[in-house]
C-alpha cells in the first residue's frame, strides 16, 4: 500500500539515469532519442520502493511526464525492508508484468516506456507514464468505486483461460494450497509472540481458526483463477475524472499473480463500508462479468459466499505479513476480528 516517503536510499546519478532512459525510449520508438532536459522530483508518497517523478524534454520537442521506479533491493525503503516478507521479492515481477502482459493488452494501465534489468549489479529500473488522477480511497463518489469494480471484472474476464501463458510471461505468484497455508503458519507464529492477556486471547483465537483452516483452503483452491493484481486496494488504484466515466488505473503490480479474481475484489471492498455498500460494490463487479460455459459466475448468493472466503484469506494474510508492522491510519483494521467474524459467518 502507499505510504509517505521517508528516508530514501542513495539517489541514482542523473547522468546514469539519463543514459538509461535515452536507451529505453530509443528501443521503444525504434528511433534514437536524445534528452534535452530532465527534471527530477521526489514523490511525497511511495510504495515499497524509491519513486521519482521525471519531467522529460526530448530533443525533438516531445515532453513526457514519467514515474521512475527503482525496484533494486537496495532501493527498498527502510520500513518495507523491515516488514515486507522477503520471499515475495522479485524485481522482475512488476517489470515483466508491464512489458509482457499489461502493455500489449491496452487496458488503461500506465504506459511502460522501458526498463533496466542488470542482474550483474542488481539494478532493476522501471519507467512508467505518470498517470493523472487521485487514489480511489480519496474519492467520495460511490459511482467511481462501482466503476472500479466493473473495470476489475472486465480485467479478470480478459485473462481467464490464459493463466499458463501468463505464468510464462512474468514471474507471477501462484495462489495454490501452499500459498494459502503459508500465511496461516506465519500468522500463528506472530500471534504467539505476545505476553499480554490480549495476546493470549489472540493466540487462542488464531489456533481455533488454524484448526479449521483446511476447509477454507479447500474452498479457495476450488475457485476459478485468472490474472490478478494481488493488492487491488483503493490506495493502489488511480482514477482520473471521477465525476465522469473515469480512467481506472491500478498501480504497483509487485504482487501480480495467478489466482482467484475475487481476491482482488475482496481487497477493493476492504475498509469501513456498511454491509449494504460492500454488497453493492460486489454486485457491480458481478453484473459486469461475462457468463462462461463453465458456469462462472454462479448465483449471486454463492458468489458472495465465495467472496467471503477470499476476504477471510486476506485477513489471514495481513495477520501473517509481519510481526512488527502497523498500517497507516487510513488503512488500519482489526484483521483478527475480521477473520473470526467471517469464519463465524461462513460456519467454518
Amino acid at each position: 500500500m502507499t505510504q509517505r516517503a521517508g528516508a530514501q536510499s542513495q539517489r541514482v546519478g542523473t547522468a546514469e539515469l539519463r543514459a538509461a532512459l535515452e536507451n529505453a525510449l530509443s528501443q521503444r520508438s525504434g528511433v534514437q532519442q536524445r534528452i534535452a532536459g530532465l527534471e527530477r522530483r521526489r514523490t511525497p508518497y511511495c510504495t515499497s520502493f524509491t519513486l521519482e517523478e521525471l519531467g522529460v524534454r526530448l530533443a525533438n520537442g516531445t515532453t513526457l511526464e514519467l514515474i521512475f521506479k527503482d525496484l533494486s533491493r537496495q532501493a527498498l525503503l527502510k520500513t518495507a525492508r523491515r516488514v515486507k516478507p522477503a520471499f515475495l521479492y522479485d524485481p522482475l515481477r512488476e517489470t515483466e508484468t508491464y512489458r509482457n502482459i499489461l502493455s500489449p493488452s491496452r487496458l488503461g494501465t500506465a504506459i511502460c516506456y522501458g526498463s533496466v534489468a542488470d542482474h550483474r549489479i542488481g539494478r532493476y529500473w522501471l519507467f512508467l507514464e505518470k498517470v493523472p488522477g487521485i487514489e480511489l480511497y480519496q474519492v467520495g463518489e460511490f459511482a467511481a468505486w462501482q466503476q472500479a469494480a466493473r473495470w476489475l471484472a472486465s480485467f479478470h474476464t480478459r485473462f481467464a483461460g490464459e493463466t499458463e501463458l501468463l505464468a510464462r510471461a512474468a514471474p507471477v505468484l501462484s495462489y495454490d494450497g501452499g500459498f494459502y497455508r503459508l500465511w496461516m503458519r506465519r500468522a500463528r507464529v506472530f500471534l504467539s509472540q505476545g505476553a499480554s492477556p490480549r495476546s493470549k486471547g489472540a493466540r487462542h483465537a488464531i489456533e481455533w481458526l488454524a484448526g479449521r483452516y483446511d476447509h477454507v483452503v479447500e474452498r479457495l483452491v476450488e475457485l476459478p483463477v485468472t490474472f490478478i493484481h494481488g493488492e487491488f486496494y483503493a490506495s493502489n488504484v488511480l482514477v482520473h475524472e471521477p465525476a465522469r466515466e473515469a480512467r481506472v488505473c491500478p498501480v504497483d503490480w509487485e504482487m501480480a499473480a495467478i489466482g482467484p479474481g475475487l481476491v482482488d475484489l475482496a481487497a477493493l471492498i476492504a475498509g469501513k463500508w456498511t454491509a449494504d455498500e460492500r454488497t453493492a460494490l460486489a454486485l457491480a463487479y458481478y453484473a459486469a462479468l461475462t457468463p462462461r460455459e463453465d458456469g462462472w459466475p454462479p448465483a449471486p448468493t454463492v458468489f458472495l459466499e465465495m467472496l467471503d472466503y477470499c476476504r477471510l484469506h486476506l485477513a489471514v494474510q495481513w495477520l501473517g505479513w509481519s510481526s512488527n508492522w502497523s498500517p497507516p491510519p487510513e488503512h488500519a483494521q482489526n484483521w483478527l476480528d475480521e477473520a473470526l467474524s467471517l469464519a463465524e459467518k461462513l460456519g467454518v
